[in-house]
């Protein structure tokens, strides 16, 4: 139990610190509810210590038709042997929309390295720290880098694991932190990107695949939104 009081006591520190940066509370971001579907997978390789993930996701500004982002991400996994980490080097193609009528887009191309840690708390807290460094390229910009947290958590309901006919609990809460201000052609954006809290409740349709349904918050300098997310998490 001490374990679980110190990852939660890290936990709300660091939200603490997350909305001093955002300076919160914001006001609500005019363009009202938005959607996000998602699914996500990943495979080991012949059960070797190499793998390989990715995901696909459709953002919309409204519930559907006004999209926001499509994002088509994937990459090669290394796990060390007898190590609860695992090492990502992947790739993204980002195409983005503008809110409303207009059917102007752009293109961001990123490279990302990322490290993966698992860690169990009484057989029932299943915590996973997620560190990720961006590189992007962007219409119109300089290369700008980025720095990622993620600390996820889900807790299963009726069982000790996520299987089958689980019903589970799903949190996490990531702080973005752009690496530099200056982005070229005159323009600057703030250290704090933004910040991503997420609640959901999941249900194992089979003991690799699942789905969650949740609200995730999304709050940046200028105002927050709340998304609808629905995703798959595929075990291949």
């Amino acid at each position: 139990m001490k374990k679980l009081h110190l990852f939660l006591l890290i936990g709300f520190i660091g939200l603490g610190a997350t909305n001093s940066f955002a300076q919160l509370p914001t006001p609500k971001c005019p363009d009202g509810q938005g959607a996000w579907y998602m699914y996500f997978w990943n495979t080991t390789i012949k059960e070797s210590q190499w793998g390989i993930q990715g995901d696909l996701q459709h953002r919309n500004y409204d519930l559907g038709g006004d999209m926001e982002q499509i994002m088509l991400r994937g990459g090669l996994t290394f796990k060390p042997k007898n190590s609860k980490i695992k090492f990502t080097l992947g790739l993204a193609n980002i195409t983005s929309g503008t809110f409303g009528n207009s059917t102007t887009n752009s293109n961001e191309t990123r490279i990302y390295q990322e490290a993966l840690i698992k860690n169990k708390v009484s057989n029932r807290f299943q915590f996973t720290h997620r560190f990720r460094y961006e590189q992007r390229f962007l219409t119109d910009q300089d290369l700008r880098t980025r720095y990622r947290y993620n600390i996820f958590l889900n807790v299963p309901l009726n069982s000790k694991n996520i299987e089958v006919n689980t019903v589970y609990l799903a949190f996490y809460n990531e702080l973005f932190i752009n690496g530099q201000q200056d982005i070229g052609n005159g323009k600057t954006v703030n250290i704090f990107d933004r910040n991503r809290t997420y609640a959901a409740l999941g249900f194992g349709l089979l003991n690799s695949l699942n789905i969650q349904l949740g609200i995730m918050r999304q709050s940046t300098t200028d105002c927050y939104k709340d998304q609808l997310q629905v995703s798959l998490h595929h075990k291949i």
